[in-house]
């Protein structure tokens, strides 16, 4: 695992006439996963070729890489358990969970993650980037309740404007949520600083940090449309 500096985010070289972005950013709050077993699925989910059910198969096994790390941050009380010798002292999640992932691409990353959480809360918020001025527009929402209570993990494979990931968080909060991580698969510093500019507070969690996003918005080497290659509806290789 290596975490980025602690300067403040910074975002350089960003040409916002939607022209090629190079940037890189450097924040504390961003934690980028090294992994052997990371780095073998994120390889074979940016390879072209890798069919659907490969896709979904390394989709899910790096979303529950990257949960785990995202765990060691969660507040944890002391419990006294019964072993079958004697009772001892362990310690169990202050929190309830939420996995909220962003439609649909996130449902990948959800289904990963419901296998070790299975008694997690989850919520749905729908988001598409509108193709021409890549904005946010939030078409779906439904939260559990008591959100003030829960830790919070919301997940998209990709952080590429952050103009989804910022609209999602700003929709957790205003329904309560205090306790909020993004985990994403890929990111680039566009992505980062604007999310981490408008809600400094969330920590991010990635496996990768790209360089540049294209003339549509689009990471680059990235993966593709992972929405499109985990359901099977994108053009064929």
């Amino acid at each position: 695992m290596a975490t980025l500096g602690r300067a403040p985010p910074k975002l350089l070289c960003v040409n916002l006439a939607r022209k090629t972005v190079r940037a890189r950013t450097h924040d504390p709050k961003v934690e980028v996963v090294k992994h052997p077993l990371i780095s073998a699925s994120l390889a074979s989910l940016r390879a072209k070729t890798t069919a659907s059910a490969d896709f979904r198969r390394a989709l899910q096994e790096i979303s529950v890489l990257l949960l785990g790390h995202a765990s060691a941050a969660w507040e944890t009380v002391s419990h006294r358990v019964e072993t079958p010798l004697e009772s001892c002292m362990g310690e169990i999640l202050a929190r309830p969970l939420v996995l909220v992932p962003i439609l649909r691409a996130g449902l990948g990353m959800l289904d990963g993650m419901s296998c070790v959480l299975s008694d997690a809360l989850v919520g749905h918020i729908g988001v598409y980037r509108e193709e021409e001025t890549l904005q946010p527009v939030t078409y779906f929402s439904r939260l559990p309740p008591n959100l003030s209570q829960t830790q919070v993990v919301l997940i998209d494979p990709m952080l590429a404007t952050g103009n989804s990931a910022c609209a999602a968080v700003s929709l957790l909060k205003a329904s309560g949520a205090e306790k909020i991580q993004f985990v994403c698969i890929v990111s680039c510093p566009p992505g980062i600083a604007q999310l981490q500019t408008r809600h400094p507070d969330v920590q991010i969690v990635t496996a990768a940090i790209d360089p540049e996003l294209n003339d549509f918005g689009f990471i680059v080497p990235g993966l593709g449309d992972a929405g499109d290659r985990y359901f099977g509806t994108g053009p064929s290789v």
